[in-house]
C-alpha cells in the first residue's frame, strides 16, 4: 500500500496559482498511490491567497473518478449567499473504506494568538492483512498551548481505538447503528503537525501508549538517524523566508513498524508551500 501525505495549501503552489489538478499529477509522479491524505482543503473562501473561492475538495475528487472521497472539515462557517464556508482535510482513496470517524480536536481559548479549530479524520481502509485506520490531521500553528492539547488527544485516540478493537459483535444490532465495526489498532497517523524533529511534541507522538501499540515515525524505521529532509519553505520564500525544515511526518504503529518499505520526500514539486510524503508499506 501507497499512500501520500501533502499540506496542499489549499491547490496554491510557490508561484501563487491555484491549480489542484497540479496536485494530482505530481502525487501521480510520486507514486502509485492508493491512500492520498490532503491538508488544507478549502471551499469558498474568496479571501485566501490566489483563490477564487474555489471547491478544492470537488476539484481534488473530480481528478480520480472512481476513488472515495471523505471530508474532514475543521472550519465550517455561513458565507456570502447562505453558502458554506469549508476549511480542513481530505481522503481520497481506491481501497475500499470500511468507516470513517471525524474527531474534533482540542480548541483551548488562547485570545494571543489566531486560530481556528482543528480536525482528525479517522479513516478505516480494507488492506489484505486487515484494515488499518489512517487518520490524516492539521494541528494548530500559532498556539503551543493548543498543538499540545491536540497531539494529547492523537494519542488518547489510539488507546480508544486499540480498545474498540476488541469489541464483540452483538448479533440482535446486526445491520444497526450498534453494529460492532473494524476500529483497529494498526494505524497510520499523518499530518502537518507543526513542530519540528526535535520538538518535545515530537517525542510525546511516539511514547507509549497503555493497552495499545505506539507510535513510531515511518521515516526513522527506513532511514535511522538520517535528517528529515524539509518538507516546509523549499521554494516559498515569500511565506518561508528562513531556512526549510520539516514539520510533515508519517507515523505508524508498533505493529506496522516492519511492514514499511520506504519513506519519500518529494523534493522537486512546486505545486504548493509544503513537499509530500510518500509511505510504501508491504501488504
Amino acid at each position: 500500500m501507497q499512500l501520500i501525505t501533502w499540506n496542499i495549501q489549499w491547490g496554491r503552489g510557490a508561484d501563487g496559482v491555484v491549480d489542484p489538478r497540479r496536485i494530482v499529477r505530481a502525487c501521480r509522479a510520486l507514486g502509485d498511490a492508493d491512500v492520498l491524505c490532503f491538508q488544507e482543503v478549502a471551499r469558498n473562501f474568496p479571501g485566501l491567497a490566489g483563490s477564487g473561492g474555489d471547491d478544492s475538495f470537488a476539484a481534488l475528487a473530480a481528478e480520480l473518478p472512481g476513488w472515495t472521497a471523505v471530508e474532514g472539515l475543521g472550519v465550517d462557517t455561513l458565507g456570502a449567499g447562505g453558502e458554506r464556508r469549508q476549511f480542513g482535510n481530505l481522503v481520497l482513496t481506491r481501497r475500499p473504506v470500511l468507516a470513517v470517524y471525524r474527531h474534533l480536536l482540542p480548541w483551548p481559548a488562547d485570545p494571543a494568538v489566531p486560530t481556528m479549530q482543528r480536525i482528525a479524520l479517522e479513516v478505516v481502509i480494507a488492506a489484505p492483512r486487515g484494515p488499518v485506520r489512517v487518520t490524516t490531521t492539521h494541528l494548530e500553528y500559532y498556539s503551543a498551548q493548543q498543538r499540545a492539547a491536540q497531539v494529547e488527544r492523537l494519542r488518547a485516540l489510539q488507546g480508544e481505538a486499540a480498545a474498540h478493537a476488541g469489541d464483540p459483535p452483538f448479533p440482535a444490532k446486526a445491520g444497526g447503528p450498534f453494529e460492532a465495526r473494524a476500529r483497529p489498532q494498526s494505524a497510520i497517523l499523518t499530518a502537518d503537525f507543526n513542530f519540528r524533529p526535535e520538538d518535545p511534541l515530537y517525542d510525546l507522538v511516539q511514547a507509549p501508549i497503555a493497552g495499545a501499540p505506539a507510535y513510531r515515525d515511518a521515516w526513522r524505521i527506513r532511514h535511522g538517524a538520517a535528517p528529515h529532509p524539509a518538507t516546509v519553505g523549499v521554494y516559498d520564500k515569500a511565506q518561508w523566508p528562513d531556512a526549510p525544515f520539516a514539520c510533515d511526518f508519517i507515523f505508524v504503529t508498533e505493529d506496522l513498524a516492519a511492514r514499511v518499505e520506504d519513506v519519500v520526500v518529494d523534493g522537486a514539486t512546486q505545486a504548493s508551500d509544503h513537499q509530500p510524503v510518500l509511505l510504501q508499506l508491504a501488504d
